[in-house]
């Protein structure tokens, strides 16, 4: 199985981001899981660049490509006066184009968010869920918050917390499940 983790966040030192290089160190056997890093390039979402007669600028395909290439996916949010990062927004915006049909749609997604304070981007997570809902993916239930971000984190970016690395190898786990095919008696 293949989960595409996206990171909300832009900033280098990242414990979003973090969070989802940890990810693949927790994730379950047999699953890949790449971490997109192509946020910053993606331009502004304008609906005259996402016309049939108009080429997709390719920072956007690139994007939707892998989306549609993962089985499942796992998006990481800061929290930015209480909400989902601009740049993340964006990226939803270009992958849920209902004109074109979202590269969202039935899309297996579990959400998770880390912040320096005490509430680990739950506001944020819960906006979302929101947006990702409205977009057409399957949000699979419960928030991964990760408050105090920065104590659970080496220098490095490794993940050095024991219980946050078993919550995410369990928030994981519940994503690769909700994501298996269901199997159709005849």
């Amino acid at each position: 199985m293949r989960i595409l983790a996206l990171s909300g966040s832009l900033r280098r030192e990242s414990f979003n981001t973090a969070l989802a290089r940890a990810a693949r160190e927790v994730a379950p056997a047999g699953v890949e899981i790449e971490v997109y890093d192509g946020l910053e390039l993606i331009p502004h979402y304008d609906q005259d660049l996402d016309q049939e007669d108009v080429e997709t600028p390719e920072p956007v395909a690139d994007l939707r490509r892998r989306i549609e290439e993962a089985d499942a996916l796992f998006v990481i949010t800061p929290e930015y006066n209480g909400t989902i990062t601009g740049v993340l927004k964006n990226a939803i915006d270009w992958a849920s184009a209902r004109h074109r049909g979202s590269w969202l749609r039935n899309k297996t997604v579990a959400v998770a968010g880390a912040t320096t304070g005490q509430y680990g981007a739950i506001w944020a997570q819960q906006d979302l869920r929101r947006v990702l809902g409205i977009a057409g993916a399957r949000v699979v239930g419960g928030e991964l918050p990760v408050s105090a971000a920065h104590e659970k984190f080496d220098a490095h970016g490794r993940l050095v917390d024991p219980l946050l690395a078993e919550r995410l190898r369990v928030h994981l786990a519940t994503l690769v499940q909700e994501a298996q095919p269901l199997s159709v008696a005849a």
